[in-house]
Parts: structure tokens; sequence; C-alpha cells
């Protein structure tokens, strides 16, 4: 019986794709112009094939979710992105600035459903000093002890360290002592500078960007990566986003996780065009695992990309589902359909129907259940 490598060969024996399966079958770093093949190719199945593969050889049949709950403290913003449909001007009817005894109230709701992970991410209003984002994350703790908060992109770190003129170094250190346990890895957007300038010219840059996460790093905090593709970005663009991602890897191995972002046009600046398909979103989450050779995990977040391509992903190199949630705004405000809430229940059937093993993780990927046979 032929190994799975020795199929793999036999497969793209003759294909536009045999010198990269080769590479991927050694165990070899792809390069730039591998990348760039990989995003104009058509063949979908054989860069999934591909993809899982790696999967297998780096975490096995182990998918993973979290249970987890987002609490977004404003959504009053100064940066307003093209491509944001969640933030609003001051005095906007529609904005909103939580008070401490608020987000007490959704630990509390949280805690009742024993989260591991409290994630926050907002806007960007100075009126909002430093002590008001360490004394949220005070009370956080005061409620749940032993969660892991996971809170601030770069974007947020950057622009408290501004306008508290504190280092980021500083901050970050100020947040830690308060509770911070992690950066999610939003705020990468592409690091394209003039594609940036378009979408997001109010935003940090892409090195800056990386810096912070940098610093997070030698910190001892460990961070998510992203990528926001579908909207006027290129092949190269998403390629050159990646590598750069790979290189700070391998400098600090601060990284967590991977997830690729699809953009949701509807209620932005963006809105004439059509968001992504399953058949992007599944080659995009493929070639990440490809690339990305030190990043352990890839993540599909469900509610972006819905339940149904977040289980097919599964064959795509994809080892991880992202978490319950509780409430989500920011993908909702954009127009996405799915349910701001999926029962652990529901990652639970749709991991075993793909025939992986279910594991429910904390946000350091430390395992907290796993199997459920008699589920």
């Amino acid at each position: 019986m032929l190994s799975l490598a020795e199929k793999i060969e036999r497969n793209f024996h003759g294909s536009p794709l045999e010198s990269i399966s080769s590479k991927v079958l050694r165990g070899e770093r792809l390069t730039r112009a591998d990348g760039i093949k990989l995003m104009m190719s058509n063949d979908l199945l054989a860069i999934g094939q591909l993809a899982d593969y790696v999967r297998k050889q780096k975490v096995g049949d182990r998918t993973y979710f979290i249970n987890n709950a987002h609490i977004n403290p404003t959504n009053i913003c100064e940066c307003l992105c093209s491509f944001c449909a969640f933030g609003k001007e001051e005095g906007h009817p529609e904005g909103y600035i939580l008070s401490l005894e608020q987000v007490r109230e959704k630990v509390i709701k949280a805690r009742k459903q024993n989260v591991s992970e409290i994630h926050i991410v907002g806007g960007l209003y100075s009126r909002l000093s430093l002590d008001y984002y360490i004394e949220l994350l005070k009370t956080v703790k005061e409620e749940m002890p032993q969660v892991h908060i996971q809170a601030f992109d770069a974007v947020e770190i950057e622009f408290m360290s501004r306008t508290a003129r504190l280092s980021i170094e500083e901050t970050l250190l100020k947040l830690k002592d308060a509770g911070l346990g992690s950066l999610p890895g939003g705020g990468a957007e592409i690091f394209n500078s003039q594609v940036r300038q378009k979408i997001c010219p109010n935003k940090i840059s892409g090195e800056k960007w990386l810096e912070v996460h940098r610093i997070a790093h030698n910190l001892g905090l460990r961070t998510n990566a992203t990528m926001l593709y579908g909207h006027i970005e290129s092949a190269e663009d998403r390629v050159d986003h990646l590598l750069k991602l790979r290189e700070l890897q391998d400098e600090t191995g601060g990284f967590l996780t991977f997830i690729p972002l699809p953009f949701h046009p509807k209620n932005t600046k963006f809105s004439s065009l059509t968001g992504t398909t399953g058949y992007l979103d599944l080659k995009v989450l493929a070639i990440a695992r490809l690339l990305l050779d030190n990043f352990d995990h890839i993540k599909a977040f469900w509610i972006m990309v819905t339940p149904k391509v977040a289980q097919i992903s599964l064959a795509f190199g994809v080892d991880d589902l992202d978490g319950t949630v509780m409430e989500e705004k920011i993908v909702h405000d954009a127009g996405a359909e799915t349910p701001q809430y999926q029962p652990r229940k529901q990652f639970i059937d749709l991991i075993k129907e793909a025939g992986r093993i279910p594991v429910e993780r904390d946000t350091l990927y430390n395992v907290i259940k796993e199997g459920w046979e008699d589920e």
C-alpha cells in the first residue's frame, strides 16, 4: 500500500505544481515565487491536498476550538477605515462606550458559560485613557481571576501608548500587570503600503504593526496574526504579507496562530465589492498552511467564513475553528449573516463529522478536554 507521501508524489507527477509538491514532501521552505504560483493556480483540490498533508505532519488529527466571549468596549473610533462598518464618529447616534459596570455584567454572563477566554477589541477613542483600559482588565479579573484575557490589537496598543505618552513597551507592561494575557491579531489588514493608504490611511503602518508584535513577544506575550483579503489587494500582496509574518515568527516564535479574514463589504465604503467566495477562502487558508511553515496553527474563523466552509477547511490545512464567541459586533456590522454564538456541541459535531478529533483548548493551546467519544 502506498504511503500518503507516495500518493501525493504520484498525483502531482507532471502537474504544474509538481516542483512545489516535491518541496513540501521534502520539508523545504516555499519561496515567494512558489506562493504566487499557488495563489494564481486554479487547482484548489491539489493545493488543499498539500496543505492537508502539512497539517497532518504538524498537528495530527486534532482540531481545536475555544469556549470564549467577545467584549467590544466602544465603537467610537478616530480611525474610521474605509473597510470597517463597526467604527462610528464621536456624536454618532449609534456610538457607545461601555461603563466598567456594563463590562462587569458581560463578564458575569460569560462566567455562567464557563468560558476560558475573554476577547476584547474596540475603537480608537482618545477620551478613553489608558487608565480606563487598565481598570477594564482589572474588572474582568475581579469576576474571573483564572480567565485568560486576549485584548487590544496592535493598532489599539500603539494608540494607547501615544495618548498616554508612553513607549509601546511601557504600555504593554502596564496592561500585562493589570491582567492582559495575549494580543489578538487584528489591525494587520494588508501590509502593502499603497493598498493600506487606500483602505485604512489613518491606521499604523504594517511595519509598526510588526514592531508592536515583536515587542509583545519579547515581553513574553503571545499574539495572533491575521490578514484581511478579498478587497483591492493582489495575489502578490497576500504572499508578501504572509512572508513578513513568517520572518517575524522566525525571529521571535511568538505567534500562536494565523487567521485569514475574508473582507465583508456590506455597510462599508467598498460596498460595491462582492465579497469573497468559498473557493478563495479555502485557497487562502491552504496556502497559509503551506507558506507559514513555522506556525503550528491555522484558524478558520467560522463567523467570517460560515460554519460550513470552516468545516470543509479542515481538509485544506486548518486545525482550529475559533470559539463559541457569545457576542460579536464587528463582522456582523459589516453584514455577516452567521450567528453570534455557536455552542460547544456544534463544534464537536462539525469536527467529528469531518473525521477529526475535537479538542477544547485554552488561548495558549493547552488542552481542556479532548475526544467526546460518547457525545
